[in-house]
């Protein structure tokens, strides 16, 4: 029997990789018949010294987030989903997606780009996206942004 995902969250954070994924998160739910989660993680890790003297800085990363999402829930509804979901999460990308975000909206499918915002994260302790797909409580696809390095092979 084919899978079908009626509940597909996907994580962005204004990378051209989460641009990527949210693209085929919308086809997948339009497919499905599904809804569509969109969250955004932010980090608080980054900037939790500064917070203490500067609470600007949670205010502005939190506009910034409501900003994005509500762009990206905009542009998901003129795809022609009906019903999208978004979450602002706090912490650490790859517990909040996995453990606050996944189970929120009740996720059967997550959808995150191969690599997002954050290289110097991903140098010292690892992906979120290989996090997600070892914690997950559901299926995930990681998305690739680049053209597969067989297309030209005839």
């Amino acid at each position: 029997m084919l899978q079908q995902y009626k509940r597909v969250l996907v994580a962005v954070d204004g990378s051209k990789e989460a641009e990527s994924a949210f693209q085929k998160a919308i086809q997948v739910a339009k497919r499905n018949e599904g809804s569509l989660g969109l969250v955004h993680v932010i980090d608080t890790r980054a900037f939790s010294s500064v917070a203490n003297y500067d609470t600007s800085m949670a205010d502005k990363a939190t506009e910034y987030a409501d900003e994005l999402l509500n762009g990206y829930k905009d542009d998901a509804l003129k795809q022609g989903v009906t019903n999208v979901e978004t979450y602002i999460e706090y912490g650490s990308p790859k517990t909040a997606i996995t453990k606050e975000a996944a189970k929120a909206f009740k996720a059967d499918l997550i959808m995150c780009g191969a690599t997002g915002l954050n290289a110097v994260e991903r140098l010292l302790i690892g992906s979120v996206s290989e996090y997600i797909i070892r914690h997950s409580p559901c299926d995930v696809l990681v998305v690739r942004n680049e053209d597969p390095v067989y297309k030209d092979d005839k």
